[in-house]
């Protein structure tokens, strides 16, 4: 549910009339406008946007690991309309188990490197992804280093040219 204060920002407005069930809450800080979506409707949500409220810009995506929380991964998704000059962030809550949730590669294809950099620290699946693998670490690397449990040091090497 929308809290009042941010009923007067027209596109929140609208994104809550068009889909109540996907907007779990939201809050107004420091000036910045932040909208828990359900994730199972973060497709349906960005499309809006996109196309009826003019979110035209994906100017990021990122991830928030809230160990021992749960659900764990925070996904945070930061929208720009270039008409208005007005910047939106959305956020996901998955849990620790399997976290996963749809990918938005069809809505912006610039998605795409975003959501395998958090593929490849964090360990989140994003569903319909068009070519989900590491980025940043060798394919053959063990665990998620930006994951509040991987260990401090990283996991030890012995290299094969060792003597």
């Amino acid at each position: 549910m929308i809290p009042d204060s941010l009923r007067e920002y027209p596109a929140i407005a609208a994104l809550a009339a068009a889909d109540p069930p996907a907007v779990l809450g939201g809050k107004l800080h420091a000036g910045q406008v932040s909208i828990d979506i359900a994730p199972e409707k973060i497709v349906s949500v960005c499309r809006f946007l996109k196309d009826e409220q003019r979110y035209r810009r994906l100017s990021g995506v990122t991830a928030v690991d809230w160990l021992p929380a749960e659900p764990r991964f925070e996904l945070v998704y930061l929208l720009h309309s270039l008409e208005r000059n007005e910047r939106l962030r959305l956020k996901c809550r998955v849990g620790g188990d399997r976290p996963e949730i749809d990918s938005i590669t069809s809505l912006w294809p610039g998605a795409n490197w975003y959501e395998r950099e958090i593929f490849d620290l964090f360990g989140v699946v994003f569903r319909n992804h068009p070519d989900l693998r590491r980025l940043l670490m060798p394919e053959d690397w063990a665990g998620y280093p930006l994951r509040k449990d991987y260990p401090v040091a990283g996991f030890k090497y012995t290299y094969r040219n060792e003597r």
